[in-house]
């Protein structure tokens, strides 16, 4: 299976945020939507993504004000891991489980399209085993 077909079965929109925003507003936004991350675009081009994690680690533990730090400030911006359409959901997998992360940005040409979270790449596995399993037990039952 390829993230085209889970794209074809998220139910939200993509949910972005310019980088003038506050972390505190951007917690605020993802509550609003209730999501894990959001990802920074200006003028339609990605710039950076911000998750709870960053906000965990970032803010918290170094005690710094949700309310004064810019999302700019802590968001991962450098080799952000992104996928296209084309990719499967092993290789979304392998690169979720190799750089320790839980969102891949999905890029068509250059254009960012949508967002794959893990979630996402899980709920599809589930639904892979279960028509095996099925398939499995249809063929079982008429031989």
């Amino acid at each position: 299976m390829k993230v085209a077909e889970i794209l074809k079965t998220k139910t939200r929109n993509l949910v972005t945020i310019p980088p003038t925003l506050t972390v505190y507003d951007a917690l605020k936004v993802m509550g609003e939507h209730n999501i894990g991350a959001l990802l920074i675009t200006e003028n339609g081009k990605l710039l950076g993504i911000f998750s709870e994690r960053d906000y965990a680690r970032k803010i918290v533990l170094k005690g710094k004000n949700s309310h004064e730090t810019m999302v700019t400030e802590i968001m991962t911006k450098d080799n952000i891991i992104t996928v296209s359409p084309t990719n499967s959901i092993e290789e979304c997998m392998q690169l979720m489980s190799n750089y320790k992360i839980r969102h891949l940005p999905v890029m068509l040409d250059g254009t960012l399209t949508n967002i794959v979270s893990v979630s996402d790449v899980v709920t599809c596995i589930i639904e892979m085993q279960k028509n095996t399993i099925d398939h499995l037990q249809n063929y079982i039952r008429n031989s």
